[in-house]
């Protein structure tokens, strides 16, 4: 994968910094949401596969985590923000016990009420529609659970057990041509794709990349260990019915093949794991971390608000389309 276009003059800054280290001179400020999003974006992306143009050892340049840090925290700050005013979000003195945390997940997810790309593609999508989405979404399926894997050092025992058995299934049970991330890219070769990581970054709508980042941040630092593993929690628990439905859409389109058989794969998968994550991840977390339980409804949280904000900026540019 080879670094980004800018979209704005700190991305601009960021790209001529990645390919010639040498260059100097300071960040300048972010002109947009979109040239913070995608900035934010490279630096993460420095941490997983990394860029052709770009020298590895740029992942720990002190300047360009400082950037980071700054962009982290902006990023960080607007989650929490929406969090907080949120009729869901408990207040600070009303934090759910250790023992109520599966519970309180539960009723966050049973309260979403985002609206639904999966359902737009059951029932009405056109074929352009579908293949959009498919390029929108293989930012992140092309490195799926990738982020959830940073976070296993830091969990206790039992937490970080039940992690592992949910990660050995997402990362093919030892087979890597059953590996999630690799059906994604069959699945996008056989609808007339592109499969390579990182392909499609360049059409990532701002929303996507959030989406993407908050994703990123929660996995690469320890202190939000807790929202990670909520964020993961709330990804398996909204998974297996919209696969369902994204499984008859393709099909209804004539995109079946090993594009639904991803789908297909996380209708079953995804409902044992939704168990998994909330109950013997989260929840054995919160009982042996109890300062965490409040983080991990934090981290559900923002995994179905950045969603149900990509949804909705897509369905709103494809009505704007129609």
């Amino acid at each position: 994968m080879r670094l980004p276009k800018p979209r704005g003059g700190l991305s601009e800054w960021l790209v001529a910094r990645l390919a010639e280290p040498g260059l100097t001179g300071s960040a300048p400020d972010a002109d947009s949401w979109d040239d913070e999003s995608i900035s934010l974006w490279t630096l993460h992306e420095l941490s997983f596969r990394g860029f052709e143009d770009a020298d590895d050892r740029a992942e720990w340049d002190p300047e360009l985590l400082g950037v980071r840090r700054d962009l982290e925290e902006a990023l960080e700050e607007r989650l929490r923000a929406r969090w907080s005013a949120s009729p869901t979000s408990p207040a600070s003195s009303a934090a759910p016990a250790a023992a109520d945390v599966p519970t309180a997940l539960e009723d966050l997810v049973a309260a979403d009420d985002g609206p639904s790309l999966a359902d737009h593609v059951r029932r009405r999508a056109d074929r352009d529609q579908v293949l959009e989405l498919l390029r929108q979404r293989s930012v992140y399926h092309l490195k799926e659970s990738d982020p959830s894997a940073f976070v296993v050092p830091r969990l206790p025992v039992r937490a970080k057990a039940a992690l592992m058995a949910l990660q050995f299934d997402e990362y093919g049970d030892g087979d890597p041509n059953r590996l999630h991330s690799h059906l994604f890219a069959r699945g996008l070769e056989a609808v007339g794709l592109r499969a390579e990581y990182g392909a499609y970054v360049e059409d990532a709508t701002t929303e996507n990349l959030e989406m993407n980042n908050a994703g990123s941040i929660f996995g690469l630092h320890r202190r939000l260990r807790g929202a990670a593993m909520g964020h993961l929690a709330a990804f398996e628990m909204t998974s297996s019915l919209p696969s369902r439905k994204m499984v008859q859409g393709l099909e209804r389109l004539g995109l079946d093949g090993p594009m639904s058989a991803y789908y297909d794969e996380h209708v079953e998968a995804d409902a044992i794991h939704e168990h998994l994550a909330a109950r013997d991840i989260c929840g054995t977390l919160a009982e042996d971390e109890p300062d965490q339980a409040a983080e991990i409804l934090f981290g559900a949280f923002t995994c179905l608000d950045v969603e149900a904000r990509f949804a909705t900026a897509m369905l709103a540019t494809w009505e704007e389309q129609r």
